[in-house]
């Protein structure tokens, strides 16, 4: 995921790249660096500066949380840039009317061993979301934290999310 990192809490993310992967129907490994420096070059020679702020897959029907592999891949876009999110929609929920994904950082495990929180209590509104009940069940909420996401609709991306279910919703993009 390209975009900027606006401040600790903030992340403007404007576009995406696929990248290679390698998997299993129950696995996909998808860490390539040589693909993604290259990518990243070819983007900067058509003025695009954007820098990686992180990842994104799905979990088809299985909802949105990190598996051990998701955690590994997040460690390494973490080891880069501490402010580094993973991003998991799940399309096969999604089609029932709501979007369902969602946004995750890794707890530093350090931060628990001695007992701290694992993010500084301000007086800001909060920006991490509760776990899940299937987080809390297979202790998946000692691992990492949800945070909360906004999106940004343009009027033209508001009448064609508000058209879709209309046999006609492409004519919805013409000016």
């Amino acid at each position: 995921m390209l975009g900027e990192i606006v401040d600790e809490y903030t992340i403007n993310i404007v576009d995406v790249f696929a990248m290679p992967q390698s998997g299993t129907g129950v696995s996909v490994e998808a860490i390539d660096p040589a693909f993604q420096t290259s990518m990243l070059e070819m983007l900067r020679q058509v003025n695009r500066t954007h820098v990686v702020v992180g990842w994104y897959h799905s979990h088809p029907g299985f909802g949105c949380w990190l598996s051990s592999v998701d955690i590994n891949t997040q460690q390494s876009f973490e080891q880069l840039d501490k402010r580094a999110i993973a991003f998991v929609i799940d399309p096969i929920q999604s089609v029932k009317g709501k979007v369902v994904m969602d946004c995750f950082r890794l707890i530093d495990q350090q931060t628990l061993v001695t007992g701290q929180s694992a993010r500084q209590i301000t007086s800001n509104p909060s920006f991490m979301n509760k776990p899940s009940m299937q987080a809390i069940m297979h202790n998946l909420n000692r691992h990492y934290y949800s945070l909360l996401i906004g999106t940004y609709k343009s009027s033209l991306d508001k009448n064609m999310l508000l058209s879709l279910h209309k046999r006609n919703w492409g004519t919805t993009l013409q000016p």
